[in-house]
């Protein structure tokens, strides 16, 4: 029980982050673009990758907490190796690519960049010193059956939304184009074109992710037509 108790409060941890770096991207987006965009590869407020980084940090880094500048230049070793993990599994699985640091100095393959993991390094010094403590703690005022019933809906929830998440990214890879990092704006306007004649979570996609670039198509057999 006592580990099933752990567990649960580290993916109230994990759920807590994702949606903070959700509302995060969400805000950065709102400043860029002066319109509300649900950032994200699932439907719902998360983003599973600020979670994980989160938890990694605080699973990972706890020798180094007495000293702050150790723990900042690990947290960005652990998110970029998360960042660049992340992109390139979902370009391998999916043949697409959610975001393209190459314009970006000191990038590493357009996958992460120095200007995105500095950020990341400070959060995790403020995830260690300053909002951990105050999530562990408010966690851990939870009952046992409080946390239990907490836990089991957003974990199904997130299950559900995965896949969910998971087919329209795959179904839209089998309707794609063939692009690259250079592709054309007339390649571009195609996929977001053929994004926008699916459904309102395909919509939302494309809204949430502009210059998604999808590689893995029949071009030539659409021009056809």
């Amino acid at each position: 029980m006592e580990l099933l108790y752990t567990i649960e409060i580290y993916f109230l941890l994990f759920m807590t982050y994702a949606f903070f770096g959700w509302l995060i991207e969400v805000i950065c987006k709102l400043i860029q673009e002066k319109r509300f965009i649900n950032r994200g590869f699932l439907i719902g407020p998360y983003c599973p990758i600020y979670g994980w980084g989160a938890v990694l940090i605080t699973l990972l880094l706890k020798r180094y907490l007495s000293d702050p500048i150790v723990l900042f230049f690990m947290s960005t070793i652990i998110c970029s190796i998360i960042e660049y993990l992340t992109s390139y599994i979902l370009e391998k699985r999916y043949h697409a690519r959610w975001w393209d640091y190459s314009n970006k100095k000191y990038n590493i393959n357009g996958r992460v960049c120095l200007e995105t993991l500095i950020p990341f390094g400070i959060l995790g010094v403020i995830i260690s010193y300053f909002t951990n403590p105050l999530f562990f703690s408010w966690y851990s005022s939870f009952s046992s059956t409080a946390l239990h019933i907490i836990s089991t809906l957003l974990l199904i929830v997130f299950i559900i939304d995965n896949i969910i998440s998971s087919n329209i990214v795959s179904a839209i890879k089998t309707e794609g184009i063939k692009a690259t990092k250079d592709n054309t704006e007339e390649i571009t306007q195609f996929v977001k074109q053929k994004l926008r004649e699916k459904s309102i979570l395909h919509r939302r996609l494309i809204n949430a992710f502009p210059n998604l670039k999808n590689i893995d198509f029949r071009l030539k057999k659409e021009q056809k037509k």
